[in-house]
C-alpha cells in the first residue's frame, strides 16, 4: 500500500509542476545574481581603474560625481564594460548549453540558459530600459555617437525589438532545458510555459527586490520589467512548438535542495557585504 501510495504521488503532473515552478524560480534567480554581480562588478573596478568615485550598493551602482569630472573614455568605460562583459557571458553559457548539454539530464541546462537570458536582457532590455531613465547603458550610445536622442531612443527600440525576435527563437532552446516527460508533454503546454516561465519570473523578480529592500532600485525594477520583451516571444514560440522530446532517461522531478541552500546564502551574503554600500574611488 506505501509503495502504490508513492509511485501515485510521484506521477502527479501537478506536484511536477509545483516542483518545476520553485527550481524554476531558483535556478532564474540564481542566473540573475550571476549576470548582475558580474555586470557591476566590473563597473565598480573599472571606476576604481579609472579613480572615479561612487558606491555599490544592494540593488545599483552610483557615482558622487560632478558632470565636469567626467570625460568621454571614463564614461563609455565605466557604463560599457558591463554590458560588454554580460554580452560575452551570454555568448558563452549558450554555447556550452547548446553544444554540451542540452542533450544531458539535470538543471545546469536550465540555469545556463537562464544566464544566457539574463545577459541578453542585461544587454539589450537593458538600453531599452536606462534610455527611457536616461541612465547605465544609455550613457555608452549618447557619448560615443554624440548624433542625439532621437538617435539615441532608435537605437533602444532597435534593441528591444531584437530582444523580441531572439525570444521567439530561444523556444526550442527553452524546450529543451527540461527533462520531465510529464511536463513536455504537449497536452501540458500552456501549464509548462506557466509554472516554468511565468512564475520563476514574477516570483524571482518579487524574491530580488524583497531581498534589496529598501534600496530596491526603479532602474532594477525596469530591467525586471523588460524580461517580458524575452519571455512573451519565448512563450508563443513553446506554444506553438510540437517538440516534446527529451533526454532518454530523465531524472526524477525532486527539489533541488542545494541549489536553495545556495541561493539562500548568496542572497544572505549579498546584503552582508552591500549593506551599508561599498564605497570605492575614495
Amino acid at each position: 500500500m506505501q509503495s502504490a501510495t508513492t509511485n501515485e504521488t510521484t506521477d502527479n503532473p501537478t506536484q511536477k509542476f509545483l516542483i518545476s515552478a520553485l527550481n524554476g524560480t531558483v535556478v532564474y534567480t540564481l542566473a540573475y545574481l550571476l549576470v548582475n554581480g558580474l555586470y557591476q562588478a566590473a563597473t565598480v573596478a573599472m571606476a576604481s581603474r579609472l579613480s572615479l568615485r561612487g558606491e555599490w550598493g544592494l540593488s545599483r551602482v552610483n557615482f558622487s560625481m560632478a558632470d565636469n569630472e567626467w570625460w568621454r573614455a571614463a564614461v563609455i568605460g565605466v557604463y560599457g564594460i558591463g554590458p560588454l562583459l554580460a554580452a560575452l557571458l551570454g555568448l558563452l553559457v549558450f554555447q556550452r548549453f547548446w553544444q554540451r548539454q542540452r542533450a544531458k539530464r539535470g538543471l545546469l541546462k536550465l540555469l545556463l540558459l537562464w544566464t544566457a537570458l539574463h545577459a541578453v536582457n542585461a544587454v539589450l532590455g537593458g538600453l531599452l530600459a536606462d534610455t527611457l531613465l536616461k541612465t547605465g547603458f544609455w550613457y555608452v550610445p549618447a557619448w560615443l555617437l554624440r548624433l542625439g536622442n532621437v538617435v539615441n531612443v532608435l537605437l533602444a527600440i532597435l534593441a528591444g525589438l531584437v530582444q523580441v525576435y531572439a525570444g521567439y527563437l530561444l523556444a526550442v532552446a527553452f524546450l529543451q532545458a527540461h527533462d520531465s516527460r510529464t511536463v513536455m508533454q504537449h497536452i501540458y503546454r500552456r501549464r509548462m510555459v506557466l509554472t516554468t516561465i511565468f512564475v520563476p519570473w514574477l516570483l524571482g523578480s518579487v524574491l530580488l527586490a524583497l531581498a534589496k529592500m529598501p534600496a530596491f532600485s526603479l532602474v532594477e525594477g525596469l530591467h525586471f520589467a523588460t524580461l517580458a520583451l524575452l519571455l512573451v516571444p519565448m512563450t508563443l514560440g513553446c506554444l506553438n512548438e510540437s517538440f516534446s522530446e527529451t533526454v532518454p532517461s530523465p531524472r526524477p522531478t525532486r527539489v533541488a535542495w542545494g541549489l536553495l541552500i545556495l541561493l539562500a546564502l548568496l542572497l544572505l551574503g549579498w546584503r552582508l557585504l552591500l549593506s551599508p554600500p561599498l564605497l570605492f574611488g575614495v
